[in-house]
């Protein structure tokens, strides 16, 4: 099969190899899945980079996230999935072979039945972005009727997150700086975008809830704009974040948090909960299907230019999904 692979951490044009090696063969309980179309996420990245920790196995196939058509499975899994059309998630989480190969072989539970109008790449979109929006957004009870702020409106998880909200019912306020990443928070359904580079969010935000503030956060940056999020919360609310990468040991005004009665939820997609997981699987799939959700897609590369792919996502300038389309 074709595949891309690295053998050690460091830059994408000097470690990323494209090139052939074996068809995997599905295991007991797994299915084989002919890839179609792999997400490339920054996760998957700074894994490359080496970022977090020194490369794991002696060769990795990186991403975990994809969409192809199930072509054979393991036993004890029904042989009706055969010519399933499924996105996948974790396929590359603590093992060496993710889904930047034309096959992947992983559990048949992370292999996902994708409805019938989604595209490969739409699907190749879900396992990351989508599901860690979802996780944000509802693990803390309905959002029907709230206010919910989303920081970084313009990227994979906030573009997500802001279309998911608005199919929870919820008043969307999204952050975003520039013409071109303000309109994409637009499009998705912000009813208030505000540049945070040129405006006060704060200000902004009291304006948007009538001085209330927001029920939620689904924040990209939690120590840098810890701050700012503490302003714009209402009692009980709730900051979700993903992601620190500015400020990573941020300091926690205990009391001034615990008088408003404020909550903290840090999100890691990889161990969602098993509730969690299929309550997000459910409901990306039903907002699918109602037109409500479709993931953005930034750009497409080839396999034989996975490196573009991941140089397009470490610029920071991605607005939305990068995908990788395999022939």
């Amino acid at each position: 099969m074709k595949a891309a692979w690295y053998q050690k951490n460091g830059p994408a044009d000097a470690v990323l190899v494209v090139g052939d090696l074996p068809t995997p063969k599905p295991g007991p309980g797994e299915v084989l899945v002919r890839v179609h179309a792999s997400g490339v996420n920054p996760s998957d990245v700074k894994s490359r980079q080496g970022l977090r920790s020194p490369i794991a196995y002696p060769r990795i196939i990186p991403h975990s996230d994809g969409a192809g058509i199930i072509e054979a499975v393991g036993s004890g899994v029904d042989s009706e999935r055969v010519g399933e059309r499924v996105w996948l998630w974790n396929a590359q989480w603590q093992r060496p072979m993710g889904t930047a190969a034309q096959y992947c072989a992983l559990p048949a539970s992370q292999a996902v039945a994708l409805p019938g109008e989604i595209d490969f790449p739409a699907g190749a979109c879900l396992g990351i972005p989508a599901m860690t929006a979802h996780a944000c957004l509802f693990s803390d009870g309905p959002i029907k009727g709230r206010w919910v702020l989303v920081t970084g409106g313009a990227g994979a998880v906030g573009n997500a997150a802001i279309e998911l909200a608005r199919w929870g019912g919820a008043h969307v306020i999204a952050t975003a700086s520039g013409t071109a990443k303000m309109g994409l928070a637009r499009t998705a359904g912000a009813d208030v975008v505000v540049n945070y580079r040129t405006e006060d969010v704060v200000t902004r935000v009291k304006e948007a809830t009538k001085g209330k503030g927001v029920d939620r956060i689904v924040e990209v940056e939690f120590g840098g704009n810890l701050e700012t999020s503490l302003n714009c919360l209402t009692t009980n609310g709730v900051i979700a974040a993903y992601a620190s990468s500015a400020q990573p040991e941020p300091p926690l005004p205990f009391y001034r948090m615990m008088f408003a009665g404020l909550s903290v939820r840090l999100v890691l997609v990889y161990i969602l909960a098993d509730a969690a997981r299929e309550a997000a699987i459910r409901d990306i799939n039903a907002a699918m299907e109602s037109d409500a959700f479709s993931p953005h897609i930034d750009s497409t590369h080839p396999l034989a230019e996975i490196a573009a792919a991941h140089a397009r996502v470490e610029s920071g300038h991605a607005m939305g999904n990068v995908v990788v389309t395999i022939e």
